[in-house]
């Protein structure tokens, strides 16, 4: 880290979506919206699973650290591309950038982490039923820590890395946040240690973590069609439909992203699905295809037309 101090660069211009420049308005438009509707989504999310007690499972209490998890990760991207779209302020100091690329990294992986422990969550449930609630309900918050410090300590490995290399010229980010691979490239020093360290944490916070979902749900699959009951087959793939389709999407894309680190101008336009629109989906798939939050939702709902009737 002491290099940064020695660096020519004081600030870098995030390119963002500057060839799309008839659409800035619209986009702008756009982005709010999503963002707007994101925090929204989740915020009920996690007010529901809260204050529902028929919610205070340990499935849902997961879905509730992902929903702030989705929150912050958001936060930390979005409103900086949205200053970009509508005030062209696309300059970001140098310290700014390294803030945003740590707190981004560590709610990104963050997620990686989440999304493996509520795979698990999922196949522990199947697998193992009778077990499941007494093992799961003292082990959730320890599972969700784990996935906290887990996402800290791999951003911090790359911060280091990336932080090390000498910035003197050119500044020009061409993404629309600061991320690892157009940032690294953009170093005078040579940056293939930090690229090649960057394919390796992702290997392991990315792809690994991928790999295992997929394995548990090879075997949940297996177990599930040993279930003779069609209602109790249809009730195990519907507690892990809606996990299943949120960690395809996040995983997809940052796997094509990150696992092999490259200078593509089109993989901002892959990391806007998984900052941008994947998080905009989350809320939706976790109410419309989980029955136990919507009927939640629906109570929720219920109880607050009842409450504006009253005044």
């Amino acid at each position: 880290m002491a290099d940064i101090n020695h660096t020519m660069v004081t600030e870098f211009v995030l390119i963002a979506f500057e060839d799309l420049h008839q659409f800035q308005i619209l986009l702008f438009m756009v982005v709010l919206l999503i963002y707007i509707t994101c925090i929204g989504g989740n915020t009920i999310i996690y007010l529901l699973i809260k204050l529902d007690v028929s919610l205070h499972m340990p499935m849902y209490y997961f879905i509730s650290v992902f929903a702030i998890v989705e929150i912050i990760f958001v936060s930390i991207i979005i409103p900086k591309l949205l200053d970009i779209l509508i005030a062209g302020r696309n300059r970001i100091s140098f310290v700014a950038c390294f803030l945003q690329l740590y707190c981004a990294d560590t709610a990104g992986g963050t997620q990686c982490y989440l999304l493996t422990v509520m795979a698990f969550d999922r196949h522990f449930a199947i697998t193992n039923p009778l077990h499941y609630f007494g093992i799961m309900s003292q082990a959730c918050t320890k599972l969700a820590a784990f996935s906290w410090i887990a996402g800290l300590v791999t951003a911090f490995v790359l911060i280091i890395f990336t932080a090390s290399l000498d910035y003197c010229g050119p500044n020009k980010i061409q993404h629309f946040f600061c991320d690892l691979t157009p940032l690294q490239n953009l170093a005078c020093s040579d940056p293939h240690v930090s690229n090649m360290v960057t394919s390796v944490a992702c290997i392991f916070g990315i792809l690994l973590p991928f790999i295992i979902i997929i394995g548990l749900y090879i075997h949940i699959i297996i177990k599930v069609l040993e279930v003779k009951s069609v209602y109790g087959k249809r009730k195990a793939f519907s507690t892990c439909s809606s996990h299943l389709l949120v960690a395809s999407l996040f995983f997809c894309t940052s796997i094509t992203v990150y696992v092999k680190p490259s200078d593509r101008k089109h993989d901002k336009f892959l990391a806007f699905i998984y900052t941008v629109v994947t998080p905009l989906l989350n809320p939706f798939i976790y109410t419309f295809r989980n029955r136990a939050v919507k009927c939640a939702f629906l109570k929720f709902l219920c109880n607050v037309t009842k409450l504006l009737k009253q005044k």
